[in-house]
């Protein structure tokens, strides 16, 4: 999908939003630190949070209720659980790009 990234689809994972419009999303535990984090979003029904240089995540599916305040917003707070405890918490900003999928091809070509 993107050289030199590890890439890995997340399966399950949760998307919340509290009275105040934050986003919460909850993933499972990964090995490594997150190194300027970020989501890549479009909108759509896919986002890349990118962890590290050497690891990205694929949230697929993402439902149609989510995806407005997503969009929306600036930031998101994630939460890595690892058997049912928090294992790391931190920030992400939100950066919207036009096309996911064409940004992802064009990385790999």
């Amino acid at each position: 999908m993107v050289k030199d990234i590890h890439s890995e689809q997340e399966g399950r994972y949760d998307i919340l939003q509290n009275g105040a419009g934050e986003i919460l999303i909850i993933i499972k535990y990964r090995e490594g630190g997150p190194e300027n984090p970020r989501l890549v979003y479009d909108g759509g029904a896919h986002a890349l949070l990118y962890r590290s240089r050497e690891s990205a995540v694929l949230l697929d599916s993402i439902n149609m209720a989510a995806r407005q305040p997503l969009k929306s917003a600036d930031e998101v707070l994630m939460v890595e659980i690892e058997d049912d405890e928090v294992a790391r918490e931190y920030k992400a900003p939100v950066r919207i790009v036009r096309d996911l999928e064409a940004l992802s091809a064009t990385k790999s070509a």
